[in-house]
């Protein structure tokens, strides 16, 4: 799943698809508030050439195959190998461009972001793929189809749109992996002044599967991995209805 040499999907750039009223509008609203890279702020692209080539990649020859923390491949401090998905890949720290691709999306409303957040996590997954096939001597198991963590019912009603439906759905366009909204949420507390073990006592039971995923592989997207807590109660109602296994995603790891 190859990075595509543009951040932004065709069919979320400016002036490209709808109505020939629709392109002239959004070709006016480009003229009045240029499309400004979330890396430097210089005006042209999402991300510009200059700060994809500066990215700071997670390495995933010397990431923890289980959480995705960096340089855990060995001894993970994050985990310790005490997971329910198979295997978490994460393309960046969550910090700096990354942290701006995410609120560009979630608060700021740039829906083009999300083909921008897909194009990272595919190409994470690529590199990812070729190191396990290099490590266990075998190739990578493609996924059956793409779930996503949705938003919580009031983050939902605050944005209007759930970011990873987005997100997901790029990601199965640049894949060619079917999208399954397979997961639903119930209401909790904000979790970002939470502690670890408060997450996940937090979260328990919070996530019912609303489609059939017997014997799927399914890979499940999210933006950010800060303890895990998401990621494992979502995996965990997964395999508990069927799941055959289950890969995690996500643009970015806290670390």
């Amino acid at each position: 799943m190859p990075m595509p040499s543009s951040p932004a999907p065709a069919s979320c750039a400016p002036g490209r698809s709808g109505s020939p009223l629709r392109g002239l509008l959004s070709d006016v609203g480009e003229l009045m508030w240029p499309t400004r890279c979330l890396g430097c702020g210089l005006p042209g692209e999402l991300l510009c050439p200059d700060c994809r080539a500066r990215l700071p990649w997670i390495d995933q020859c010397y990431a923890c195959p289980v959480c995705g923390a960096p340089f855990g491949w060995l001894t993970c401090t994050e985990c310790k190998g005490d997971w329910e998905a198979g295997t978490t890949v994460c393309a960046l720290p969550f910090s700096g461009v990354a942290a701006r691709m995410v609120c560009a999306l979630k608060d700021s409303h740039e829906l083009r972001a999300a083909g921008v957040i897909a194009a990272a996590m595919a190409t994470a997954l690529d590199d990812a793929s070729s190191w396990r096939a290099c490590r266990e001597g075998a190739g990578w198991l493609e996924p059956d189809v793409v779930c996503f963590v949705p938003a919580t019912p009031e983050a939902y009603l605050r944005r209007g749109f759930d970011h990873m439906e987005l997100v997901s759905r790029e990601l199965c366009r640049l894949s060619g992996i079917p999208l399954l909204d397979a997961l639903g949420r119930r209401g909790a507390r904000d979790q970002r002044e939470l502690g670890r073990d408060e997450r996940a006592r937090n979260l328990s039971g919070t996530v019912d599967v609303v489609e059939d995923v017997r014997g799927l592989r399914v890979l499940l997207a999210d933006d950010v991995v800060t303890t895990g807590a998401t990621m494992r109660e979502c995996t965990r109602a997964l395999l508990a209805r069927g799941a055959s296994e289950v890969t995690c995603c996500a643009l970015a790891r806290v670390w």
